[in-house]
């Protein structure tokens, strides 16, 4: 199931992203909205985040903090531009730091290469355990407050471009100790409800709700339990 964060924090989290999300460097004001999660999704990621996967600005190694590690799970409704975040980070100690709106962002790269991030999303906060937790919804456009060239780097982004090519986007979180990022991990496509979806994938028709299984080796999302989702009411073409 997935993990809720106190009341308070909660509630504070949510008021930020609903208006400008936490400015981290930037005073871009934010284009997303939080919103509840939509009825469907028609696909679903999740990264294992480790210290070890970490480049600098210019892809030379940059290991993050040491013994770190993290999951972050994202569901997305491409047709809605709504993406719904599941993070949990456990061993990194904010303040965070980034010259975005926020320190916890998907970036647009390979596997050992940098890029500009695409979406910005509210940071982790403890849960009271010592795990640093970030849920909820946020609906696009994105922005991000990282403008090199005078465009932000979320602009035009659409969530389709992930569902697309997955292996091109990974997730992070930039700490003030680790500016380059305390974890980092490639996004991997995981089922929804058990049929593939995304970059082409069909959905099929059903009025029941599905489970979203753990997938063998995603221990920390294992621990979690399976995430309910309810499949698309109508089929893709």
């Amino acid at each position: 199931m997935t993990r809720m964060r106190p009341t308070a924090a909660r509630t504070a989290l949510v008021a930020g992203a609903a208006g400008a999300l936490v400015l981290t460097g930037g005073a871009v004001a934010s284009a997303e909205t939080e919103v509840s999660p939509p009825s469907t999704f028609t696909s679903a990621f999740t990264a294992m985040a480790t210290p070890d996967m970490v480049v600098n600005s210019d892809g030379e190694p940059t290991p993050g903090t040491a013994g770190a590690s993290g999951t972050f799970t994202y569901r997305i409704n491409a047709d809605l531009e709504v993406i719904c975040y599941d993070i949990s980070v456990q061993g990194i100690t904010p303040p965070y730091e980034s010259p975005a709106k926020t320190a916890t962002h998907i970036h647009e790269a390979g596997a050992g290469e940098s890029g500009p991030p695409r979406i910005a999303f509210p940071n982790p906060e403890d849960d009271g355990s010592g795990t640093l937790v970030s849920s909820g919804c946020l609906e696009g456009p994105f922005t991000t407050g990282v403008a090199p060239e005078g465009t932000d780097t979320g602009e035009g982004f659409t969530l389709a471009e992930i569902e697309a090519n997955p292996s091109a986007f990974f997730t992070d979180t930039h700490t003030a100790a680790n500016p380059a990022g305390a974890v980092r991990g490639q996004l991997t496509e995981i089922p929804v409800g058990g049929v593939e979806t995304g970059a082409g994938g069909t959905a099929v028709d059903s009025s029941s709700s599905a489970v979203l299984p753990a997938v063998a080796g995603l221990g920390a999302l294992a621990a979690a339990g399976a995430v309910v989702l309810r499949r698309r009411a109508t089929t893709e073409n």
